[in-house]
């Protein structure tokens, strides 16, 4: 876990992930999906010649968490598939979902919809999953491209925001959970 210590010496993350005064809570998350949604999809990009369909078949974060895909509409039933398939589907899902103007409004002045936050944490919900992914299968591929600072501090910054907003339900994070406590225990 030694490499799991680096990061970019950012400043203080937990105070940047705070609301701050005057800002409307939806846009605030809107506006961190959409970092949190750019920072993983660049860092999966840079090593994902490291993960194809034969070293991994079934999206995983280690032996005993495995993820199928389902989006409720062209996908309704989940299934089973491999890493690069999975991060496919939730790419596109997740970039469908930033477009939408009646989920994430662009304009001001635009109403967020009622179910604004049980959107984003479904999005929010399935991102920590690639970082799970990346952590438990390419962790190593990541120290060679010299990526873990960028990546450690990726998932601190989004791990301070999910916890700030309770966006993420605990159960979900443990594939990760020594690692969160690491982190967290460095701020």
């Amino acid at each position: 876990l030694k490499h799991a210590a680096a990061t970019l010496g950012s400043g203080n993350l937990r105070e940047a992930v705070k609301l701050p005064d005057g800002e409307d809570v939806n846009e605030w998350v809107a506006v961190n999906t959409v970092d949190f949604f750019n920072q993983i999809n660049m860092l999966y990009g840079s090593m994902s010649e490291h993960c194809s369909a034969e070293t991994c078949p079934i999206m995983s974060a280690g032996p005993r968490f495995e993820y199928h895909w389902a989006d409720g509409q062209s996908v309704k039933k989940p299934i089973k598939c491999s890493a690069p398939k999975y991060m496919d589907y939730l790419m596109s899902w997740v970039q469908e979902q930033l477009d939408d103007e009646s989920i994430f409004p662009s304009k001001v002045g635009v109403p967020f919809p009622k179910n604004f936050l049980t959107t984003a944490k479904t999005i929010l919900k399935r991102l920590f999953r690639v970082y799970a992914h990346i952590y438990h299968q390419h962790f190593r591929s990541v120290i060679d491209l010299g990526e873990e600072a960028h990546l450690n501090t990726s998932f601190k910054h989004f791990n301070f925001f999910i916890a700030e907003f309770s966006l993420v339900e605990k159960r979900e994070l443990q594939p990760l959970q020594d690692l969160i406590e690491k982190l967290g225990a460095q701020d």
